[in-house]
């Protein structure tokens, strides 16, 4: 863990984390034994981080990618034909709609680390983290939905923009992060998510928001095809 951080920070992300991983599992109706996975690779990288693992961060290939490449490939993985079919079966995009709401407090946490020198600024909402804002609206839109206020093309444009920008502050993370391909934040790079509880962003929690705007997205596509 990080020395001299205020517990709080600390506490209030490791609540976020379950919160996302709460807001999935009613969002696409309780599977157990993928909670089950998900709760098994959030403690393995967590017990990683906390050993110090990803500290090293000179070693080739980077540590780091342990994080990274199996998510991806698990995203892409849950996006395939057979795992579409279990989307449209399962999915309440109402709840997965009000999961993005994880994303104001994980601002708040970035902007914690930020002052304690873990992060670069441009990884907050003062630099060039424009995430809050689908942490804000998060909560209007799931309302909207509620009482069918809102369009599916309206939910639609909504999903593409929240993709674009966890997207955006994903590879600035990344190349800000004390990489071999670091390109941002020298002067304060982006060390925070290499300690425990932060491993979980990258590995749990970006992930999840990432393939709920894509399978959501997927999902009002072809409703609105078949309307």
């Amino acid at each position: 863990m990080i020395e001299l951080l205020p517990p709080w920070i600390s506490v209030l992300f490791l609540a976020t984390s379950l919160l996302t991983i709460g807001f999935f599992y009613y969002a696409n109706g309780k599977p157990k034994t993928l909670l089950f996975l998900i709760i098994l690779w959030s403690a393995l990288h967590s017990i990683l981080a906390y050993s110090g693992f990803y500290k090293v961060t000179d070693s080739i290939p980077p540590r780091f990618g342990l994080v990274l490449v199996p998510a991806v490939l698990i995203i892409i993985y849950g996006l395939l034909p057979k795992q579409q079919k279990w989307i449209f079966e399962k999915r309440n995009t109402k709840i997965s709609t009000f999961l993005h709401v994880v994303r104001l407090p994980v601002e708040l946490v970035l902007y914690a680390l930020f002052i304690h020198k873990m992060v670069p600024e441009l990884m907050t909402f003062e630099g060039r983290n424009y995430d809050i804002l689908m942490g804000i609206t998060a909560p209007i839109m799931g309302w909207l939905l509620l009482k069918n206020i809102v369009t599916k093309y309206i939910l639609l444009l909504w999903n593409m923009i929240g993709l674009v920008l966890v997207l955006f502050i994903l590879v600035n993370g990344i190349l800000s992060a004390e990489l071999p391909f670091q390109q941002f934040g020298f002067d304060q790079p982006n060390r925070g998510v290499m300690y425990f509880p932060f491993i979980l962003l990258p590995a749990t929690v970006v992930p999840i928001v990432i393939w709920t705007h894509l399978s959501d997205s997927i999902k009002l596509i072809k409703e609105i095809k078949t309307v």
